[in-house]
């Protein structure tokens, strides 16, 4: 369980979880001397983190994500009794849906759970259920992460006639998401015309005092379970957040949890013995602890399909940031790119080989191939073989062309190794953070869009209405942008998506009007 020299590369191997971390295809051997400073500092941030310091000093928060997994090491007896009661509560919960003790209102069990939720809580539970699905799955997982109607439709209509069987399961730590709540409506709408009792089979997952929780009618829901503000979003997944709707389908969420406690602790070791560090390591020496970076995460398995998509905000929304710790503008940020092996050959891998040099590639090699037997397809070998193969491959590919590549191993797709994944990303993240001086735990410009959109509702209203009160004229968007005193460009957009919804709204010859 260390890093060692194997003649000149570097290999990470921790024998009793078979988890490896390969750097041979760095273009550098990583430095542990010369980043010794930096390494046992950011291991000493760790350390305080996790004891319970104010470690998102903009929102003046703890960042507590990983007592989510071992509650014993919580700051304080109230947190550790919070986590356990709340794991305690959702295992109940399932057991007692799984066994039909709590049925739907029609009298039949439940068969699908629908969740509503965005960003941080859709994408690591997506990401989860992808990966672990399987025919005996328990029930079936349907998501409603955007605010997009025909998205909707599309899930509602695979749902079809079962609604009167799907728990809902919606998630808003503050209770003011505007997707979530979209969602939430238009799925009451869907029950209701059904003649369903929405808050007969739904449940709530947002923090205790939220706008959510504290709701007219919030006592009508199913079932309600907490977050807590020391969880940020894209660290939610091991929480009520993913354990939930996951322990619905199935999934053995104790091995998950399990999974991600194993790699916390290899995460708390000192450099060499510790893998979350030397990735975090790995990172800084292609970036050169400067912004504008493009790492492509490649997992040479269907089933880890989405993980680059999950580690897209869990790494973006972590490192992309303006300013550092002490307020200089740094320009931050590791942009994350991936799919699946070997698809990816046949795409982009193209440009990672011959492009520019600002890209740098990790693998996920799972060993296991299939829980049986293979059949040989050719040259003596199985198509795991070639698999692993077209892997390997690349990665020469790029380091004869210069680019630096390593590779993470596991030993198959089970719940314990995704949540050593899960564990080993986050940790990383946090170590990387400290080495560049940014805050990891706050999302500030996240809210830039969203007032803006903000914004974008209000013209629309005020276009409406203007067109409303003079029914029957056309105008164009400019002379609109004249009497309201608004963005023309903006205006075009809007007027156009409205006459391509609203019947009342015509458009002829570049110009709109309403048409009672």
């Amino acid at each position: 369980m260390t890093l060692v020299d194997k003649a000149g590369w570097q290999l990470y191997y921790d024998e009793q979880s078979g988890l490896a971390l390969d750097f041979a295809g760095a273009k550098a051997p990583l430095d542990l001397t010369g980043h010794k400073p930096l390494l046992d500092k950011a291991l000493a941030a760790m350390q305080t983190l996790e004891a319970g310091a104010v470690a998102n000093p903009d929102e003046g928060r703890m960042v507590g994500h990983y007592w989510l997994r071992n509650p014993n090491l919580a700051p304080n007896p109230q947190i550790a009794a919070e986590i356990k009661q709340t794991q305690a509560d959702i295992a109940d919960f399932v057991r007692r849906i799984h066994t039909a003790e709590i049925c739907a209102p029609c009298g039949q069990p439940f068969k699908n759970a629908l969740v509503i939720g965005i960003g941080g809580s859709s994408l690591g539970p997506v990401f989860v259920a992808q990966a672990l699905s399987n025919l005996q799955d328990k029930l079936h997982l349907y998501f409603i992460d955007n605010t997009d109607p025909d998205g909707m439709d599309r899930v509602f209509a695979q749902i079809g006639s079962g609604l009167a069987q799907t728990l809902v399961i919606v998630i808003s730590k503050s209770g003011g998401t505007v997707e979530t709540q979209n969602g939430l409506e238009e799925t009451k709408a869907l029950f209701a015309a059904q003649g369903l009792d929405f808050y007969a089979q739904a449940v709530r997952i947002t923090q205790r005092g939220s706008a959510f929780d504290t709701a007219p009618g919030a006592d009508k829901w199913l079932a309600a379970f907490p977050m807590w503000d020391w969880v940020g979003g894209r660290t939610s997944v091991l929480s009520a957040v993913g354990l939930l709707p996951l322990g619905l389908q199935g999934v053995d969420t104790e091995a998950l949890l399990a999974g991600a406690a194993a790699c916390d602790a290899l995460g708390r070791a000192e450099v060499k013995d510790n893998p979350a560090l030397l990735l975090a390591l790995f990172w800084y020496q292609q970036t050169m602890g400067q912004g504008g970076s493009l790492m492509a995460v490649l997992p040479y398995k269907d089933r880890l399909e989405l993980f680059a998509k999950y580690l897209q905000q869990l790494v973006m929304e972590s490192l992309g940031k303006q300013y550092d710790l002490a307020g200089r503008q740094v320009k931050q940020g590791l942009a994350v790119i991936g799919n699946k092996g070997s698809s990816d050959q046949h795409s982009y891998v193209q440009q990672l080989v011959a492009g520019p040099d600002n890209a740098f590639v990790i693998f996920i090699e799972v060993l296991k191939d299939r829980e049986s037997a293979s059949p040989t397809v050719r040259e003596d070998s199985t198509a795991g073989d070639y698999l692993q193969a077209f892997m390997l491959g690349t990665t020469r590919a790029l380091a004869d062309h210069g680019k630096s590549s390593m590779i993470i191993s596991v030993p198959q797709v089970s719940a314990y190794y995704i949540g050593m994944l899960i564990a080993l990303f986050e940790r990383a993240v946090g170590y990387y953070a400290d080495f560049v001086g940014i805050n990891a735990y706050h999302q500030p410009a996240v809210e830039f869009g969203k007032k803006a959109a903000n914004d974008i509702i209000s013209l629309k209203n005020r276009a409406l209405a203007y067109l409303a009160e003079n029914a029957g004229d056309y105008f164009t968007p400019a002379a609109l942008a004249v009497a309201l005193q608004a963005d023309e460009m903006q205006l075009w957009h809007i007027l156009r998506h409205l006459a391509a919804n609203h019947p009342q709204i015509h458009q002829a010859d570049g110009q709109f009007a309403c048409i009672n």
